[in-house]
């Protein structure tokens, strides 16, 4: 995948975003649970065809499937270094928000699976509808100034310190991922999780449009 979290030129507009919205801080407070809910639903998806995302969820669940270590717990403890980043290259507001939605998806991670289970899961299914769960979870964190950090602020902070093409950056980093994942995988299921990487990136392509909206 792409990233579950935004790419780095994403991760660009997300603090001019947050700029000229008028949103409140219970608009805010809701934006990311909602957001992260649905995300934390497509990563159940995608854990139970026992695919992955990309970014650091997708490092996060190889570490997951290879040791069966806690996937939230993984999750956040994997995120932590990228907040140093956020910070330098995106502000404070923005990087409080990521580490609190990044906090509440981690839970989420954990408590969804005790409400929820797949008795028939097709894996192409599965592949698509968490792809297209995690767009529209992802868009949500959007418009409220947040995002899932990860590699994308890696990138968009060696971008303006190192002079290093962000774009770049962001393939090599999907690309030693989706290596990786062949250890716990098998070649179907790294494909699949490939698909979901499309059907994530089509949801945003499509709907993210800073010029239509401004928080109103």
């Amino acid at each position: 995948m792409n990233d579950i979290e935004p790419t780095a030129t994403l991760d660009a507009e997300l603090e001019a975003s947050s700029q000229r919205t008028s949103h409140t801080m219970l608009e805010d407070v809701q934006g990311v649970l909602i957001g992260c809910l649905f995300v934390a639903l497509a990563l159940l998806l995608l854990r139970d065809a026992r695919l992955l995302p990309g970014g650091i969820a997708g490092l996060a669940f190889i570490v997951h499937y290879v040791t069966g270590w806690s996937l939230g717990a993984v999750l956040f403890v994997l995120s932590l270094p990228f907040y140093g980043f956020a910070w330098r290259t995106l502000g404070p507001r923005f990087t409080v928000k990521t580490f609190i939605a990044i906090a509440v998806l981690s839970l989420y991670t954990e408590w969804v699976p005790r409400l929820a289970s797949f008795a028939n899961l097709d894996a192409t299914f599965a592949a698509v509808m968490g792809g297209f769960l995690a767009g529209t979870g992802i868009l949500i964190l959007i418009r409220h100034g947040a995002s899932l950090g990860g590699f994308g602020v890696l990138a968009l902070y060696l971008q303006q310190r190192r002079g290093w093409r962000a774009g770049t950056v962001q393939m090599v980093c999907d690309a030693v991922i989706l290596t990786l994942a062949f250890m716990p995988l098998a070649a179907d299921r790294v494909a699949l999780s490939v698909l979901a990487a499309a059907a994530l990136n089509f949801v945003i392509a499509i709907n993210h449009r800073p010029d239509r909206y401004h928080g109103v």
